[in-house]
């Protein structure tokens, strides 16, 4: 326990909270909170000063808890997560969750395991052959394009021949200057069957070093999900948790009420909690922050929320026993409910401003409008904890089902489409995945569109060295097609309405950024366009029509575009 503060236990415990760590005890179904207060965030930045000066190399989260001693003494533990520096304990901080060194080699050997395959994936996914093979490829359509026009030009002299002929020419000497007219054109397409067997030799044995490729990058990726299917498992088992109430299970126990990741326990919230209730200390308020080089979307010095994929599923067993801290849960009731505004429950990572609103909800799906900015489901770390499914989880019954049946990047505004259970999940997934839910988006793009509608084909893959970046690529990419229309025309910019045919990762955005699409970026597109900092995405989606699951019949649901 750090000793470099005394502060008064009223006064970290009676501010006001900006931010609330909850969870509901597994066993009561009790729901309890600790807050994130003023106090707590000065004490943070404190520590902030301290890693200045220590200058670390990685970035990464670390956290502070103020606790009160039996004695009514306040205290500071802090935490950072994962390893530092290559160690688990260091000095003056809390240690690691007991059940770690259980199985300390074995995960030493599976991530030495992990890192081969992630190695020969990358070597793999980047084989020369590939970029010879897309070059071949481009080389064989320039051709067969000059070869087809040749052949178009000398059938077009034939047939200009024969019309001569016919009016020139009768009998034997008609018929010997046809036939030899007919051997032009058998020469063609002898010349057109010699030209693909050649490509033929040229492109098979490339194609069959691919396609060994691509088999056993297959392989490599489901040895890499069966080697870190084995290690959670065996760190879930060695792992035992301790909360306020005085249990203490083995992270598997936990672990049966929903998958949680590798990983999980070793974040600060888990090591700060799980180490005041083994030192029967009294947790007050707590805040943790990201420090070092930024990384995505976390930058230093910010403050972040329990993570969604591993704090927030054990959070609930980490504070049960805490005596004052007990909130009264929010429900959203079944029903529909139509421009509903959704306030930002206390959860992971809240940002400010970006408030949800209900368009429609039934006993079986709920519609809403996301905001710009806002993540549709949680991504993997604690900075990224805040989103759409997150949020609406806090607002139903513990062990409720509710899913997105698709998804919209973080900074697309509009429709958002969450089931209330599996099987409608299913039946609007197939929906989408048989292309029968008509989308509509709207756009305003950079500069000016030749066309005034088209279909944009262009193939899409994600380079695993350019995340998260998707690119055109006609060999790995994947097919991806958008319908477009301009709606309006301005001199720098225009507003496209977008009709996705497929689903793809940034497909509109690519499909209007690159050349042989719109060639006209999304206005505020920073990945694919040149959005500067704190503007907006200008890609709405505005609407959704599928057949209603149950009801089975025609549900159109409309957002309106805010730009």
């Amino acid at each position: 326990m750090s000793r470099e503060h005394r502060l008064s236990a009223n006064r970290a415990s009676d501010e006001v909270a900006d931010y609330k760590y909850q969870g509901y005890c597994p066993r009561t179904g009790q729901q309890y909170a600790l807050p994130r207060t003023a106090l707590a965030r000065a004490v943070a930045q404190g520590l902030m000063a301290q890693l200045q000066a220590a200058n670390p190399l990685e970035g990464k989260m670390y956290g502070v808890l103020l606790v009160q001693t039996a004695d009514r003494e306040t205290r500071v533990l802090k935490a950072f997560s994962g390893l530092w520096q290559g160690r688990s304990q260091v000095a003056g901080w809390v240690p690691p969750i007991a059940g770690r060194e259980q199985v300390a080699l074995q995960e030493a050997r599976t991530l030495d395991q992990l890192a081969t395959i992630k190695d020969r994936l990358l070597g793999l996914q980047q084989l020369p052959d590939r970029k010879t093979y897309a070059r071949l490829q481009d080389e064989q359509a320039r051709d067969r394009t000059q070869l087809n026009q040749t052949h178009r030009d000398r059938k077009q002299t034939r047939d200009r021949q024969r019309q001569t002929l016919a009016h020139t020419l009768t009998g034997a000497a008609l018929t010997e200057a046809l036939a030899a007219l007919e051997q032009a054109s058998r020469g063609d397409k002898a010349e057109l069957r010699q030209f693909k067997q050649q490509w033929r030799d040229r492109l098979t044995p490339l194609e069959t070093k691919i396609q060994a490729a691509d088999a056993e990058i297959a392989a490599l990726k489901q040895q890499r999900r069966d080697l870190s299917r084995q290690l959670q498992t065996e760190m879930h088992a060695a792992y035992r948790l301790t909360n306020f109430a005085g249990e203490s299970v083995a992270l598997q126990t936990l672990a049966q009420r929903g998958n949680l990741p590798t990983g999980t326990g070793d974040c600060c919230a888990p090591k700060l909690l799980h180490a005041a209730a083994q030192l029967s200390l009294k947790p007050l308020a707590m805040a943790e922050f990201w420090w070092g080089p930024a990384q995505s979307d976390k930058q230093p010095g910010e403050f972040y929320g329990a993570c969604a994929e591993r704090c927030q599923p054990i959070m609930g067993f980490l504070l049960s026993g805490l005596s004052a801290q007990v909130l009264a849960s929010a429900a959203i009731p079944v029903g529909a409910q139509h421009a509903a505004p959704l306030q930002p429950p206390q959860t992971g990572g809240i940002q400010p401003g970006l408030e949800i609103t209900v368009l429609y909800q039934d006993p079986w799906i709920i519609a809403v409008d996301k905001p710009a900015g806002l993540l549709s489901v949680p991504g993997r770390y604690c900075d990224r904890a805040d989103s759409v499914l997150a949020r609406l989880r806090l607002t139903l019954p513990q062990d409720a089902f509710l899913q997105p049946v698709h998804r919209l990047d973080q900074d697309t505004s509009g429709l958002l489409l969450l089931a209330l259970d599996a099987d409608t999940h299913r039946q609007l997934s197939q929906q989408f995945a048989q292309r029968q839910v008509a989308k509509t988006y709207q756009a305003i793009v950079m500069g000016q569109v030749s066309n005034s509608s088209g279909i944009i084909d262009l193939p899409l893959w994600g380079d695993p060295t350019q995340r998260p970046r998707q690119g055109v690529n006609w060999q790995q990419g994947k097919p991806s097609q958008t319908k477009f229309e301009v709606l309006d025309c301005e001199r720098e910019h225009t507003r496209i309405a977008f009709y996705p045919l497929t689903g793809r990762t940034h497909q509109l955005r690519v499909h209007a950024a690159h050349p042989q699409g719109l060639n006209a970026p999304i206005w505020g597109d920073r990945l694919y366009g040149q959005g500067a900092p704190g503007q907006r995405l200008h890609l709405h989606a505005q609407s959704l029509q599928f057949v209603h699951p149950h009801r089975k019949d025609a549900i159109a649901l409309n957002s309106a575009v805010p730009f």
